[in-house]
């Protein structure tokens, strides 16, 4: 029954699941540590660090071993990283760890991409979308269970080395199958994209720094916008990630039928569609239909750049995917900083009216997503 569908989902959902049960548990480190919010923010920069200076070394391990044989090592390092951030003594270890923690969360994006357009080729059709379907999944399933072991009392410990045993265990036990992946001899180099990936790059960019404000900023988006109160503006985010995740699972059909330049273009025009419902419509409920409409046009963005990095004839993959993923992580890390500093200039909506530009970049850039 472990199919190499199976497997490489299992590593996406491992991946999100780990990622998962860490942000619901954040709120227990800032209490233990006393943590301030700009405290907080350099302890999460750590966690962001640590992904992008993985990528380059991810990217040429996963060119010398195989992407399959890589995600399997490196998912195993990411497992036992999760509980070392619960062992953290002060903010300076907490720092060390979430680095790591990165690191392997950031190396392990770069190695399943990898395997995952392997299968894709070798099973001659789109199937990324639903991978990443399968990680929306997997953090979805992470933060419930950080509800639940917070009302069992159960200390970030002893919830991370189980998520770590268990998850770990069960995902590497499906993913254990016989994979012969690409191999090249190409040095790390610096991730960032080679001159034939960059328009890739720069695509992905466009998705993830509209992808990295919506966790930050979509209740107060909401809030500024609509004028609705805390509680219910915070339904906008996850009306957001509901139809990304269900978008994911059914866009793989689409691709098939429109090619990935279509979708992309179509996919950008729907997430700009998106945000002028909101910002335009002054109402709540026209407020979550928007941000649902910027799930569904977001969903298929990042799939599609890693699937074309992937196949790149000139460039290995590892390194192909590391760079175009530099900028992806680039605009999830700038994103809530470029939306405050922009607010705080001229005003929210402005700042929100940036990232739908940026949505119309997607479908300008949409040609490079083409496979030569």
């Amino acid at each position: 029954m472990r199919t190499p569908r199976l497997a490489v989902s299992a590593m996406f959902f491992l991946n999100g699941i780990l990622f998962g049960a860490w942000a619901a548990r954040v709120p227990a480190f800032v209490e233990a540590f006393a943590l301030e919010p700009g405290m907080l923010g350099r302890l999460l920069l750590c966690l962001a660090g640590g992904a992008i200076l993985a990528f380059p070394l991810a990217g040429w391990l996963s060119d010398r071993i195989g992407a399959a044989s890589a995600t399997r090592f490196i998912g195993i390092g990411y497992a036992l990283a999760l509980p070392l951030i619960a062992l953290a003594p002060s903010t300076g270890f907490l720092a060390l760890a979430l680095l790591l923690f990165g690191a392997g969360h950031g190396a392990m994006d770069v190695a399943m991409n990898g395997w995952g357009a392997e299968v894709e080729r070798a099973r001659k059709r789109p199937m990324m979308a639903a991978f990443h379907a399968m990680w929306s999944l997997g953090a979805g399933v992470g933060a419930l269970t950080g509800g639940g072991a917070v009302a069992l009392g159960l200390a970030p410990l002893g919830h991370f080395v189980l998520i770590a045993v268990i998850a770990g265990g069960v995902t590497l036990f499906l993913a254990a199958i016989p994979w012969e992946s690409r191999r090249s001899a190409a040095g790390p180099g610096f991730a960032l994209p080679a001159r034939g990936l960059l328009l890739v790059g720069l695509v992905a960019f466009c998705s993830s720094l509209g992808e990295g404000a919506m966790a930050d900023w979509s209740a107060v988006f909401l809030i500024d916008v609509t004028g609705t109160d805390e509680a219910r503006a915070a339904l906008g985010y996850g009306v957001y990630s509901a139809a990304m995740f269900v978008a994911r699972f059914s866009a793989d059909a689409v691709i098939v039928r429109l090619g990935p330049v279509r979708t992309a273009r179509i996919a950008g025009v729907v997430a700009f569609a998106g945000l002028a419902v909101a910002l335009t419509g002054g109402t709540l409920s026209a407020g979550l239909i928007g941000l649902a409409l910027l799930g569904l046009g977001y969903s298929v963005v990042i799939p599609l750049a890693f699937s074309r990095a992937a196949n790149d004839p000139e460039i290995p993959q590892g390194r192909a995917i590391a760079g175009v993923a530099t900028l992806g992580y680039g605009g999830m890390v700038l994103g809530p900083a470029v939306i405050g500093g922009v607010a705080q200039l001229w005003s929210l909506p402005v700042a929100f009216w940036m990232i739908a530009v940026l949505a119309l970049g997607i479908s300008a850039l949409a040609g490079a997503l083409r496979r030569t």
